[in-house]
């Protein structure tokens, strides 16, 4: 019996490998292009935030003006960072879940870098003045069809990887990401063609807007997050997921619900009256999915506590799965109908509600998945435990800043523009200058950790990190061996959801 589990195990290592070897200029372009447009973002971001408090600056180039740099700073962060970082996760984990490696490698690159000139025109489009104005979906309207083929090229292998998989289980992580993919090209072709190639009312294309937007983060970052959750939480800690039946329960609540939410942004708008309180209900009830998930995830998590200590994957991971539980509350916080939806509708609060899902969740877990893929495509280990240590507090603690002062200064800001005896310049404006100042000074300090996450992440892509027999982790033990070590076995147990 000795000797056929050795096999077995022998045999998995060289699948392993193989699958490995077979995916890692994919991932690794997809992971480093996308850092490299996620500097873009944060720059762009910064000069945005610095012209709520400093009108002046840069005012005399017409290329970075408010109106311009911050549907950019956006744009660049959905389209640039946040899809090609799930890109490149979907592709591995649907890989190693299938155990199947890629055979695509020259269509997936090729469509890749269409992705990134559609990515790049639409930015520029943008920054030039041809934006359509819809948040977004500011790109010009031709790059909407480059996109969705580009996508299109990149996602069917995993359906193809799926469908020729061996019989098994499917696990939970199989679920969530199947259905982010599945469900991003319903989200966008809808919404654009609705926008773009149907004459319909103006009104009504603001609600199909607020639609995309809101489904955007539920239908598709936050099952492609929490994929990658039920993935390492497992796999990193060597225990089973808490529970699968929690587990089930927050993919079908995220499914039921999500669809529905959005249209509370249309509150007060001549529309049928029922319409932003169904969507405002939908997006407060997103507190159970995400409470489900969250808990799920980090009881998991804590059942191995000294790896959590020791492991950038998991630390991340975490942190993700702490913004996820926040974001649950800030959904139902921010959208009661008589106290702060009618507050926080036009104020920062809905830029901080934003930044918590797309950076405090899903890039947060992101950058997890990273640490703990790229040592496995590229067979080097991380060059500097220094390097992660400060991406990590920075991107935290930033993220925090950003994303909690912009809500609670909306609500301040939203406040002062309810009472109209009350300028602008000395009311809403004023109460919004420290807010403002702070999130410019934390976007600086994300800024700064990132652009070493890129480099990082470049020299590992070139293969200059170190060789190494156990991954790198953040805790030592006084003879030199790391406390702990990320598994790599596929399954971990009957009960695991990876």
């Amino acid at each position: 019996m000795s000797s056929a589990l050795y096999n077995t195990t022998d045999e998995d290592v060289l699948l392993r490998a193989g699958i490995d070897r077979s995916l890692r200029h994919p991932v690794m372009f997809f992971l480093t292009s996308g850092a490299a447009w996620l500097a873009v973002s944060i720059l762009l971001g910064v000069i945005a935030s610095a012209k709520v408090h400093w009108p002046s600056l840069l005012a005399g180039c017409p290329f970075l003006t408010y109106g311009r740099v911050f549907p950019a700073h956006m744009n660049a962060l959905i389209y640039g960072w946040g899809m090609q970082a799930a890109f490149a996760v979907i592709l591995w984990l649907t890989a190693r879940l299938t155990r199947k490696e890629c055979t695509a490698v020259g269509t997936i690159l090729t469509a890749g870098h269409i992705w990134n000139l559609g990515v790049t025109l639409g930015v520029v489009g943008i920054l030039s003045g041809h934006g359509t104005g819809m948040p977004w979906m500011e790109f010009p309207v031709f790059a909407w069809p480059v996109l969705i083929f580009s996508y299109a090229a990149i996602m069917v292998w995993p359906f193809i990887q799926f469908r020729v998989r061996p019989e098994g289980h499917v696990y939970i992580s199989q679920w969530y990401l199947l259905a982010a993919v599945i469900w991003f090209p319903w989200v966008y072709i809808t919404a654009n063609v609705f926008l773009h190639c149907l004459q319909g009312s103006p009104l009504m294309a603001a609600g199909v807007n607020a639609w995309f937007r809101s489904a955007m983060i539920f239908l598709f970052f936050t099952p492609v997050a929490l994929g990658t959750a039920y993935y390492l939480a497992p796999k990193v800690t060597g225990r089973p997921v808490f529970s699968y039946t929690l587990a089930k329960l927050g993919f079908w609540t995220l499914a039921v619900i999500a669809p529905w939410a959005g249209m509370q942004k249309l509150t007060g708008a001549p529309i049928p009256y029922f319409l932003p309180y169904v969507g405002g209900a939908a997006t407060a009830m997103l507190f159970v999915p995400a409470a489900a998930a969250g808990v799920n995830t980090l009881r998991t998590i804590l059942s191995n506590k000294e790896t959590l200590s020791s492991s950038p994957a998991l630390r991340f991971t975490t942190a993700g799965m702490g913004s996820l539980i926040l974001l649950g509350a800030a959904a139902v916080f921010l959208n009661l109908p008589g106290s702060t939806l009618p507050r926080t509708q036009f104020s920062l609060s809905g830029y901080g509600f934003d930044i918590l899902a797309l950076y405090g969740f899903f890039t947060l877990t992101m950058f997890g998945a990273t640490y703990f893929i790229v040592p496995r495509v590229t067979r080097r280990e991380w060059l500097s435990r220094r390097l992660i240590k400060t991406h990590f507090l920075f991107s935290v603690y930033g993220t925090i800043f950003v994303a909690l002062v912009a809500i609670f200064g909306g609500l301040l800001q939203g406040g002062s523009q309810e009472d109209f005896t009350k300028p602008w310049a000395t009311g809403a404006a004023k109460d919004a200058y420290p807010y403002a100042l702070t999130i410019t000074v934390s976007w600086a300090l994300i800024l700064f950790s990132n652009i070493f996450f890129f480099i990082h992440l470049t020299f590992m892509w070139l293969r200059l990190g170190r060789r190494s027999s156990h991954p790198t982790l953040l805790v030592f033990s006084h003879g030199g061996s790391p406390h702990g070590e990320e598994g790599d076995i596929d399954n971990v147990g009957p009960a695991s959801a990876h």
